[in-house]
């Protein structure tokens, strides 16, 4: 007697499941077929693409976003007249910040650059210096200035920074003098602009 309450339990329970497996499966059934009845591949695959073009679209919508919104560089108080006039990304001009005390050719327009000879000169082993002030961080930077020597002058236009200038018996800052002895040659061909160290 036991036996057979425990199979009736069984199969009732067993029915039950399936009634319940089979109206899921109905559903579902029902719903799938809905949706292929009234809808294309080709349709299906426009509506995705649609959505995935939108998607990708949606980071170029002019919408203001804290992290891209650039701060507003600070104007620094230009200590020189020199450095009020100063730039920071053309080093073949004149307004170079770091030709503040320069007094000769630019090598950044003869062949080298803003701190190299051009090939075929050599630097000059002493060099005078200049303070000078860059805009980009508002700090003043001790510059070294060294002829490079060994050729005829490069004849692009000169370039005369001023600013602290002193007479030929301070020689360590007098741009005048030609800073050519030590090297193989006294011919003058350039000049350059080397950062030494924060001046502050």
């Amino acid at each position: 007697m036991l036996q057979s309450d425990v199979s009736a339990r069984s199969g009732a329970r067993a029915e039950k499941e399936g009634t319940a497996h089979s109206l899921l499966d109905r559903t579902i059934e029902r719903f799938t077929r809905h949706v292929a009845g009234h809808s294309s591949r080709r349709g299906l695959l426009g509506r995705v693409g649609a959505w995935v073009t939108f998607g990708a679209l949606i980071p170029t919508l002019p919408v203001e976003r804290a992290s891209a919104a650039q701060t507003a560089k600070p104007k620094f108080k230009a200590p020189t007249p020199f450095a009020a006039d100063a730039q920071t990304t053309d080093a073949t001009a004149c307004n170079y910040w770091r030709y503040c005390a320069i007094d000769g050719f630019l090598c950044a327009s003869c062949g080298g650059g803003v701190h190299s000879c051009p090939p075929g000169t050599s630097p000059s082993p002493t060099s005078w210096i200049g303070t000078c002030f860059n805009p980009g961080d508002g700090q003043s930077y001790l510059v070294a200035y060294r002829d490079c020597c060994g050729q005829d002058a490069c004849s692009q236009p000169m370039c005369v920074g001023t600013e602290g200038d002193q007479p030929s018996y301070r020689p360590q800052a007098n741009n005048d003098i030609i800073w050519c002895f030590g090297t193989g040659a006294l011919i003058y061909n350039c000049s350059t602009s080397v950062i030494v160290g924060n001046a502050s």
